[in-house]
């Protein structure tokens, strides 16, 4: 099986993508609870500052508090990763392949069809890449699940994903 996704067509960049590794990013997303929960904009900067001053205003009025769990914190996001659901908004893969203005959708080609969505309705889209810690393989339909972004298909995503195609 192949577990390399492409990103062609409308694009002046083509990317290649790997959910293999996106396990290591920041970015993804625990999908057993994302869809259930309520999504809101932030602004990462604004929370970074605010963050950033309660824990300054914090040390002020404390002093510094080494925590004395660091090393369960560390194993408890190990574990969590081990046996974790995620998935990885698209929009950002998008957006570096720079779609080009004449292009109207985004199709997902499977084994059997072809899914279109929209340009904006792409831009939502959470790209499934493991289940219960472990890789979407072509015995449940991987590499990659597709997830609109109102979490409509949450029980029943875009399997078998072969490639994505901008028209």
């Amino acid at each position: 099986m192949e577990s390399i996704i492409m990103i062609k067509g409308k694009v002046n960049f083509q990317i290649t993508l790997d959910p293999g590794v996106w396990i290591f990013d920041d970015r993804k997303v625990d999908l057993t609870t994302y869809f259930t929960k309520v999504q809101q904009e932030t602004d990462e900067i604004e929370e970074y500052t605010k963050s950033v001053s309660k824990h300054w205003d914090r040390e002020i009025m404390e002093g510094a508090i080494v925590p004395p769990t660091l090393k369960t914190e560390r194993t408890y996001k190990k574990q969590k990763l081990l046996n974790g659901t995620f998935g990885i908004s698209l929009k950002p893969f998008l957006e570096n392949a720079e779609i080009q203005e004449d292009a109207s959708t985004v199709q997902f080609v499977t084994v059997n069809e072809i899914i279109p969505l929209t340009l904006d309705e792409a831009k939502e889209v959470i790209v499934g890449f493991s289940l219960k810690g472990k890789p979407l393989g072509e015995e449940i339909g991987g590499p990659i699940h597709v997830y609109y972004g109102d979490g409509s298909n949450a029980t029943d995503p875009i399997k078998n994903v072969k490639e994505i195609l901008i028209k």
